[in-house]
């Protein structure tokens, strides 16, 4: 149970290539909306929904994004409590987090966990719908929070703001 519990948010952190996520402080000074600055992004999902991180992962690797990415998804079985710890220094090192969202996403406890711990840590936070026509329901987690559909101006536009 307790290994299906840490899969079901699984987030992904997203860092600029050059930045090593040991060197960087604990609680850093997060970037301004200058588009020039790789920006770092975390990416809330529901396991189910791993191929979508997948694709997106991909779509950074777009010349022009503003973003890159790296993927740092749980790989070995932590206790929720370890779990919640080394997330929310992923999520305190963020400039925004992206969540995917999908019928999926209403059931995944880790991914509702996240976009909640996000809001505490005051990182912004953003819905990206995977489907155009097979939404599913936004998390209450999500109330008052930006909602787009997945194409790339409204990504890149998005975490610009971040």
């Amino acid at each position: 149970m307790l290994p299906v519990l840490i899969a079901l948010g699984v987030g992904a952190l997203l860092v600029s290539a050059f930045s090593d996520d040991e060197e960087a402080p604990k609680k850093r000074k997060r970037n301004t909306n200058d588009r020039t600055t790789k920006k770092k992004i975390f990416i809330s999902f529901a396991i189910e929904d791993k191929k979508y991180r997948d694709f997106l992962v991909s779509q950074a690797k777009n010349e022009r994004t503003p973003f890159s990415f790296v993927d740092m998804s749980v790989k070995e079985p932590w206790t929720q409590k370890v779990w919640k710890e080394k997330c929310r220094e992923k999520i305190q090192k963020c400039d925004g987090m992206i969540v995917l969202l999908s019928k999926n996403t209403w059931h995944s406890g880790g991914s509702r966990w996240e976009i909640t711990c996000a809001k505490e840590e005051k990182v912004p936070v953003v819905g990206m719908h995977i489907k155009k026509n097979d939404k599913g329901a936004k998390p209450p987690e999500l109330n008052g929070k930006k909602v787009i559909d997945w194409t790339w101006d409204n990504l890149d536009e998005s975490i610009s703001k971040f």
